[in-house]
């Protein structure tokens, strides 16, 4: 049976490898999870009520693009967060960012790109999602280093130019998974000037958005706004799943220019699945209320300072400004997450793991992500755990 290569040089995830490196061997400690980026913050009080009123609507198939309601609390949520009015037809909700990720690719990715194969950038750590994305529609994936070097956001605009003239999508993420770094004003306007000059689309994956440490990050929207960038080389993705504390809802929407929008409704059309009606009612209410987000935002900002008390003066040091990610340097990311497990039963993700080879050098190889969802006290002893274990 022949199967397709365009995936033949895919690694495996990064959890099953993880589970592969370590599950053969006992903890040495009880284990702590700091690995998978599950927000364990409390749900909205609002979920079970919404969606214990809205039970019937399993009953019948869902709107496929969103219900009107769902798409004006969306806007409305646009609206106070980053000053855009956007119509409708510029939004579309979403089964959580990686389904959406995923199929605007799909959906907007051409076939050739001046008469050649295309390219789809992508920083170097990044999310997995964008990756599969590229292969999928037959584009070659050009992984761009996100350093220290750099400030730990891809520098496009030093690719050569036959690369930058066969760019199709440009994915970026911000606040970065796994570093935690912002993206300034400056950056996506000189970022929506090179999509312009080379004639390409961005795809700005913005779910850590709402957890920040002084300041909440500028979005792409507002920047497209302000330097008049033409909508349809912007499409913003968003989600409940870190904002509201709800992984499991897989509730999220994308925003862009209403050509695309109205190509990805299409496809959604033909090969997608629409949220569920009652998930719908639930995801209404949480676009619409800051109160949560506010709450669960305050302890992020109690675990960054835990987080600066247990590292103080460890060279190399640096937390994030937003998202909940640590991204701690070390001689090695496999040995180091290996060491850990055994010695103390803290379980964390090696940086390889969310990297690529490019030239014989991986930018996460002297690294470990360290996710900050657990309790502060679970947090707080798995980081002094880790410390003690790594860096003493």
């Amino acid at each position: 049976m022949v199967f397709p290569e365009r995936f033949s040089n895919l690694p495996d995830y990064a959890f099953p490898r993880l589970r592969k490196l370590l599950d053969a061997h006992a903890p040495g400690g009880a284990p702590i999870t700091m690995t998978i980026g599950e927000p364990r913050h409390p749900m909205p009080d609002f979920v079970g009520p919404v969606l214990a009123a809205n039970l019937d609507g399993f009953g019948v198939y869902p709107p496929n693009d969103g219900t009107p309601e769902l798409l004006a609390a969306i806007a409305g949520w646009i609206k106070r967060r980053y000053g855009v009015g956007l119509t409708e037809d510029r939004l579309m909700a979403l089964n959580g960012t990686r389904e959406g990720l995923f199929n605007a690719a799909v959906a907007l990715c051409p076939e050739l790109k001046n008469g050649k194969r295309p390219v789809v950038l992508m920083p170097n750590p990044f999310y997995q999602v964008y990756a599969v994305a590229a292969l999928a529609v037959g584009a070659e994936p050009v992984y761009v280093p996100a350093t220290a070097a750099n400030g730990f956001l891809p520098d496009y605009a030093a690719l050569p130019r036959d690369v930058l003239d066969r760019v199709a999508i440009a994915y970026l993420c911000s606040p970065a998974n796994p570093q935690g770094a912002v993206a300034s004003a400056e950056y996506w306007a000189s970022l929506m000037a090179l999509a312009e000059k080379h004639d390409f689309r961005i795809f700005a994956d913005e779910c850590y958005s709402e957890i920040w440490r002084s300041a909440p990050p500028v979005g792409a929207l507002d920047v497209a706004d302000s330097v008049g960038a033409d909508p349809e080389r912007v499409f913003v993705f968003h989600s409940l799943s870190k904002r509201s504390n709800l992984p499991g809802l897989r509730s999220g929407f994308v925003a862009g220019g209403v050509q695309g929008i109205a190509a990805m409704r299409k496809l959604r059309a033909f090969a997608g699945a629409p949220l569920p009606l009652p998930i719908q009612r639930v995801s209404e209410v949480a676009w619409a209320d800051e109160d949560h987000v506010t709450a669960s935002r305050a302890l992020y900002q109690e675990k960054f300072a835990l987080a600066d008390q247990v590292f103080a003066g460890m060279q190399g040091y640096s937390g994030p400004e937003g998202g909940f990610f640590l991204w701690l340097p070390v001689a090695d990311g496999e040995a180091a997450t290996m060491k850990l497990w055994l010695e103390t039963g803290v379980r964390v993700l090696p940086g390889a793991y969310l990297s690529r080879d490019v030239a014989g050098d991986n930018p996460g190889k002297g690294y470990i992500r360290v996710a900050l969802v657990a309790p502060k006290d679970e947090m707080q002893r798995g980081l002094i755990r880790l410390r003690d274990c790594l860096y003493q």
